[in-house]
């Protein structure tokens, strides 16, 4: 089955060329120095930080790699179901795929719209991964995956709403997405406990291990550790890194089987 790849693939493609239609119409608006507080010093031209901006394609890549998988993955066995069915894991392979040129978006253009932009794909999947772990922890429906999803979305623009600082993460919105992603932690391992379904939880840990590396990078470079004119970038990393936890995350999710009917 090759359409997961043909999808994300297609996503991709038309992302990625209204990204540069975007960028080079300057239809996100003004440069109001929206990310420039990410160390790298802005260039002259259209890509305002260039390395912080091409390391979002390590999130195009992880999402055709997922979506890869995806398109070809051995029949199920009689006794044993995988538990994510492909169309999920498809939506997933999309998520990630626009986590590229959503935060490109406002570290190629340094506008508000491109921020905004980059928060909300920064809430598809963490919100992706908190109502995927949370239907499989109540074995709940697909009906209740969509509006978990969608409740999570909605939450985190609220939250990001508020105007003071926060410590450590700086922004209310950033809040929102480490909580979301700490809720998905706590489920999956908790699903993992509970032991209904065959799972590779050692996938689960390279992700969480990837995201904390990448979170302690992005600590580092905000708090002054880095050269605004070099190549290489903390945000940059923290950029591949999550890419890196993302693509890991769907090998855990393509794990896990079940011994009767898929519940979700």
């Amino acid at each position: 089955m090759t359409r997961p790849l043909v999808v994300t693939g297609a996503v991709a493609i038309v992302s990625t060329a209204l990204l540069a239609l975007a960028v080079g119409g300057g239809w996100l608006g003004p440069d109001v120095g929206r990310g420039a507080d990410f160390c790298e010093a802005p260039r002259g031209g259209w890509v305002r930080q260039p390395v912080n901006t091409l390391s979002n394609l390590g999130f195009v890549v992880a999402g055709l790699l997922v979506a890869g998988r995806a398109a070809h993955r051995p029949p199920d066995s009689a006794t044993s179901r995988r538990v994510m069915p492909t169309a999920v894991a498809t939506a997933y392979a999309c998520v990630v795929v626009l986590l590229g040129p959503a935060s490109a978006a406002m570290h190629a253009t340094q506008t508000e719209w491109g921020g905004h932009l980059d928060m909300l794909s920064m809430y598809l999947v963490a919100g992706f991964a908190a109502s995927w772990a949370w239907v499989r922890w109540t074995r709940r429906g697909p009906a209740a995956f969509a509006a978990a999803y969608v409740a999570c979305v909605a939450a985190c623009e609220v939250v990001g709403l508020w105007p003071e600082p926060i410590p450590v993460v700086h922004y209310s919105g950033n809040l929102a997405f480490g909580v979301l992603l700490v809720v998905a932690v706590v489920l999956e391992t908790r699903i993992w406990r509970r032991g209904d379904t065959v799972i590779a939880f050692r996938h689960g840990v390279v992700a969480l291990a990837a995201m904390l590396l990448a979170f302690a990078i992005w600590l580092l470079s905000n708090a002054g550790w880095c050269d605004p004119d070099s190549v290489l970038q903390g945000h940059a990393a923290w950029h591949l890194l999550c890419a890196v936890a993302a693509y890991w995350l769907f090998r855990l999710y393509d794990s896990e089987r079940s011994p009767s009917p898929a519940r979700v």
